[in-house]
């Protein structure tokens, strides 16, 4: 049996915030995004809001435009039309040195890790503060070795990238992304390569460094089990569009034939081959 899933309250529900993050609306809002590579339209008209101190984890057929999305809501995709909004700002009508200062407020878990091969595990993760902040080495030095101890690697420091498993270049990514604090993280398929095992504890390692930072978490992934285990908030995104979002208990539990049938792996249903 599948772990309950962690979604207890309708969108209606769920507190609100201000531009800053800390008050009514939502931390970052997409509406009616499109976007085409060429004459591939990936996007059709995607609209989504992510809630403050939640999980929202995005899933959808392959090449239905989930890392796409991620990109637009950090800034390194522009759209063709509609609108990004982070912290109440739309961040193309915004100077680049406002959209890079913005990016700041973002953490990403990249599919592999993304780890420097030259770096060792504490030298990758103390890169943001070296290169953002004007941190003294004891002050990075705290931070790194708080965020490697919450990921359960404090003594692996000294360890290169290829030194280490899987999961561990996840969770020293995942270290990395929160050093500088952020108030949104993006997690780019953290289950990508790791064996069920492997996933579930990366799993609960999300779960339990979301429960003490909070923040919004924004998981784009294809396990279902990790759906079910760390999600808040569903969105469900087929041919670039949005065709289920909500409070994750209801997702689970839908009737709707495509949600059903994607998220629980059946062969017969709307969702072909194509």
């Amino acid at each position: 049996m599948y772990p309950q899933s962690r979604g207890e309250q309708s969108t209606q529900e769920l507190p609100a915030v201000s531009a800053n993050g800390s008050g009514d609306g939502s931390v970052a809002i997409v509406r009616d995004l499109h976007k085409s590579f060429g004459s591939f339209q990936v996007m059709r008209g995607l609209t989504l809001e992510f809630k403050p101190q939640a999980i929202t984890t995005i899933l959808g057929p392959s090449g239905t435009g989930k890392s796409v999305l991620l990109k637009h809501m950090v800034g390194l995709l522009e759209p063709d039309s509609g609108t990004v909004e982070v912290f109440g700002q739309d961040i193309w009508k915004i100077h680049e040195r406002k959209r890079a200062e913005l990016r700041k407020r973002f953490g990403v878990l990249f599919q592999d890790g993304a780890l420097f091969g030259s770096m060792n595990v504490y030298d990758n993760v103390a890169f943001p503060l070296r290169k953002h902040t004007d941190m003294s080495e004891a002050e990075i030095r705290e931070i790194v070795m708080e965020r490697l101890k919450e990921v359960g690697l404090e003594a692996a420091v000294k360890k290169a990238p290829n030194e280490i498993s899987g999961g561990m270049k996840k969770r020293a990514g995942f270290a990395r992304a929160l050093v500088l604090n952020p108030e949104i993280v993006l997690f780019d398929e953290p289950d990508s390569g790791l064996d069920p095992v492997r996933t579930s504890l990366l799993n609960d390692v999300i779960l339990k460094v979301h429960d003490d930072d909070k923040g919004t978490y924004v998981v784009v992934t294809h396990d279902i089990r990790t759906a079910r285990k760390v999600s808040d908030y569903v969105g469900l995104i087929w041919q670039g569009r949005v065709v289920y979002y909500g409070a994750a208990d209801e997702a689970f539990s839908s009737d709707d034939p495509f949600v059903r049938q994607f998220l629980s792996g059946d062969s017969v249903g709307p969702l072909g081959m194509d």
